[in-house]
């Protein structure tokens, strides 16, 4: 029996296979006071719980009281105990978990149509680049319309990771999105993200206590402001920016810090073979070594990437239960497919992101699971990992990540009700065995047609409902425009490999 046959971190038998299931006492939010009492039920839909371990449900009602689940069962039994409930017909539907991005720089959607296409770090060496030529207000924008997206397709959670978020937060707030800010923090006077140049004319790291503690300042900042907001939404994490721009001392303060917090931290790991180059040469390991000697790596922790990790760094992640978010779209963009068979089998929880310019988590799990399929070799190709592992990892997985493994992640009876609502009535979908399957392998992100986050539409029936979509899509174009032609007439860009580009 393989590895990925035998992974179950949730627990078996939380949804009656048959008969009702009902939150236990009164229908209230727990924890906390809700705003109004509000109940749904889908009826006669089909449920795909996230558990990797459990088929889908069939013809049942699912009801949702004050943000929680809190039924799922026989379609009659379930109207006849919330006999005020808005009913929606799920006939032609199907309920999964909201996914969860663990990884994304939302601003540099500004990028798209070009970030893509150029290697990492961006090999085009442009004298003007399209991020340099925003506002603090057109990020923001940039931000949200990356938001939007996620919501078009299928996300209810993300991680903002990046400095200085403060500046988009009250505008990412409104979507209705779950959010997890993780601010970033570094304190090398001398070094960046490593790139072969920056590589070959780096220097020993210097480090700066004035940079430490404005960075440790900004998180602390964002935390008073922010978490716990948007009836307890947002949290806001810890986050070290990359392996090599990071201090012992400044990874102790943010480990500190969450620890303190009860919250979860994260950094870019093992992006670029200069990175691992620049750690060998200054520091005299491997990156995930650095991180394990500074006593970073752990159980709240959720490294970004990992695509060059070794066997010895594999089992250091492992053995610390460390997790990884598997940004799998943008790693097949940079022609890269991590280990992510062999992390697995060393233990290590993955969770998924979208990373840059794209935030289509749809995607991120297909070209997920088809890569893995790739990279695994196995004698029967083409069966591991299963679709159902793959949601697992994007739901459950990333509720872990975030710190919220007990509220998110499955369609379970008191869970809190993020669901993504698809569109079956499709001809890519019609017929299917299991619509999970189906949709993943044939599906499009457009299926997404109602997004619920704390029982609430933030989209229904494409519609969003928080945000004046159309308006920031028209300012958004606009900005994009100017933008674009700036860059064009500083530094025409020519596809790699064009010779006679016009």
């Amino acid at each position: 029996m393989s590895k990925l046959e035998r992974r179950d971190f949730v627990k078996k038998g939380l949804l009656a296979s048959a008969g009702l299931t009902l939150i236990p006492g009164a229908f209230t939010k727990l924890g906390a006071t809700p705003k109004k009492s509000s109940t749904i039920v889908f009826t006669h839909t089909t449920v795909v719980t996230g558990d990797a371990n459990r088929a889908q449900l069939k013809d049942v009602a699912l009801s949702i009281r004050d943000g929680i689940i809190a039924a799922i069962g026989p379609t009659d039994e379930v109207l006849k105990k919330f006999t005020d409930a808005e009913v929606i017909d799920g006939r032609k539907k199907a309920l999964l978990p909201g996914v969860v991005n663990c990884h994304a720089h939302l601003s540099a959607t500004i990028a798209r149509g070009f970030n893509e296409d150029f290697g990492f770090p961006n090999r085009a060496k442009l004298a003007v680049s399209p991020g340099t030529q925003l506002s603090s207000e057109e990020r923001a924008l940039m931000s949200v319309i990356g938001a939007l997206h996620s919501i078009r397709t299928g996300t209810t959670t993300v991680v903002e990771n990046t400095s200085k978020i403060a500046s988009s937060a009250q505008e990412l707030a409104k979507t209705g999105l779950r959010w997890v800010f993780a601010e970033s923090a570094s304190d090398c006077e001398n070094c960046t993200l490593m790139s072969p140049e920056t590589f070959a004319a780096s220097e020993k790291p210097r480090f700066s206590a004035k940079m430490r503690d404005e960075g440790m300042q900004r998180i602390e900042d964002l935390f008073s402001k922010w978490h716990g907001h948007n009836n307890g939404r947002i949290q806001v994490f810890p986050a070290a920016s990359l392996t090599e721009v990071a201090s012992p001392e400044l990874l102790r303060a943010i480990r500190t810090f969450a620890e303190k917090h009860n919250l979860g931290y994260t950094i870019h790991l093992s992006q670029t073979h200069s990175e691992i180059n620049y750690m060998m040469k200054y520091h005299g390991v491997l990156p995930t070594e650095y991180l394990y000697k500074n006593d970073f790596l752990g159980p709240r922790f959720f490294a970004g990437h990992a695509r060059y990790v070794n066997k010895k760094e594999i089992e250091l992640l492992g053995r610390t239960k460390s997790m990884v978010s598997h940004q799998a779209s943008m790693a097949a963009n940079r022609g890269v497919s991590p280990p992510i068979p062999d992390l697995r089998e060393a233990g290590c929880i993955i969770c998924m992101g979208t990373d840059n310019n794209n935030n289509d988590m749809y995607a991120v799990m297909k070209v997920g699971m088809l890569t893995e399929r790739i990279r695994r070799q196995d004698e029967h190709p083409g069966m591991f990992p299963q679709p159902e592992d793959i949601l697992q990892d994007a739901a459950l997985g990333g509720a872990h990540a975030t710190n919220q493994a007990d509220k998110l992640g499955l369609l379970e009876v008191g869970r809190k009700a993020d669901i993504i609502v698809l569109d079956t009535q499709k001809v890519h979908l019609i017929p299917s065995g299991r619509i999970l399957s189906a949709w993943l392998h044939n599906g499009q992100p457009s299926d997404v047609e109602s997004v619920i986050v704390d029982g609430e539409f933030i989209m229904r029936n494409h519609k969003i409902l928080t945000v004046d979509e159309e308006s920031i899509l028209n300012e958004a174009r606009k900005i994009g425009e100017r933008v674009w032609a700036e860059v064009d007439k500083a530094n025409p860009i020519v596809p790699p490999g064009r010779k006679n580009w016009h």
